[in-house]
């Protein structure tokens, strides 16, 4: 009897072991990852015919109704279209981004792939422009060029850290956002309700195109992968960050000033700790706070005692 079972289970085993040889078989070839150079090629294509063949409603910018409401809507141009609409071609601004194509895990020819950033600042912001470091508070809505809202927020705004502490829990922007963002002003006055409630007078109003480099690449967050991005947005408010609590801007601890303080740290020797995260940026057991001053205004002075173009939260031999 139990040698029965045997020859069963192994019959069994034997079954399965075809079946999983003819799937394998006939499944199918798995694709290889789009090259970074190519398909920034193909979605700044995208992103022009979009830029060309449609426009916004500017001309309620330019002269506000009563009661508007400061949000940006597009709209396609057709034969109806009043012949005098400028596309929105002919307002944005762009910018040229690096991306490292080992950042998506892939080799080509060149590491270092140029994407063009576009971008359209409405020009009502009146407060202060963020940096991509900073932490804002904002609203935004996301879609593909298809006109698919992915993510949206315009209900109700949010506070976001640009750059994030490189946690799995807060891993910080896409490229394309927080490159696109200091581009806009946020709002310049907060005013408090009788309720507790505030609102926010004169904010940034804007748009940021993106290729899918400076996105998501072949993932699947916004529902297709390699797809192009629209985001629009509302800058409220930008708030200066210091991740560490080190009394540094931790846009000052950029060092190089590429815009990612990732790649930034002095006392690399010692640990792997960039500088914006580091409380004792050169490691020589005086912390940071300590070797800088700071008026009762808030303003960062720091000192070089020894005089030699080093300041002392920098240099270990400053005595």
């Amino acid at each position: 009897m139990e040698i029965k079972r045997i020859l069963v289970v192994l019959f069994c085993i034997g079954v399965v072991a075809t079946s999983c040889k003819k799937d394998d078989e006939n499944a199918p070839e798995a694709i290889p990852p789009r090259l970074l150079a190519d398909q920034t090629i193909e979605d700044d294509a995208a992103i022009k015919a979009y830029l060309e063949s449609h426009y916004y409603n500017y001309q309620e910018f330019e002269n506000p109704p009563e009661g508007f409401d400061f949000k940006i809507r597009i709209d396609t141009i057709t034969s109806d279209t009043d012949s005098d609409i400028e596309p929105l071609s002919a307002q944005v601004e762009q910018e040229t981004v690096l991306v490292s194509s080992s950042q998506f895990g892939l080799t080509e020819e060149e590491n270092d792939i140029a994407h063009t950033l576009y971008y359209l600042d409405t020009g009502v912001g009146e407060g202060e422009r963020p940096t991509v470091v900073d932490s804002v508070y904002l609203k935004y809505e996301g879609s593909r060029l298809d006109g698919t809202i992915f993510d949206s927020n315009i209900g109700a705004p949010i506070w976001l850290d640009l750059q994030g502490t490189l946690t799995q829990a807060n891993p910080g922007t896409i490229t394309g956002f927080k490159r696109g963002l200091p581009k806009f002003k946020s709002g310049s006055d907060i005013i408090v309700n009788d309720d507790g409630t505030f609102e926010i007078d004169n904010f940034g109003v804007g748009l940021i195109f993106m290729p899918s480099g400076l996105a998501y690449f072949g993932g699947t967050q916004p529902g297709q992968t390699y797809a192009p991005l629209i985001f629009n947005v509302q800058l409220l408010i930008a708030n200066t960050a210091d991740h560490d609590r080190d009394g540094v801007p931790s846009i000052v601890e950029d060092l190089d000033g590429d815009g990612n303080p990732v790649n930034d740290n002095t006392d690399e020797e010692n640990d792997f700790v960039p500088n914006y995260l580091d409380t004792d940026d050169d490691n020589d057991g005086i912390l940071t706070r300590q070797e800088i001053e700071i008026d009762a205004e808030g303003n960062v002075t720091y000192p070089d005692s020894d005089g030699d173009g080093i300041p002392d939260y920098l240099d270990p031999d400053n005595s």
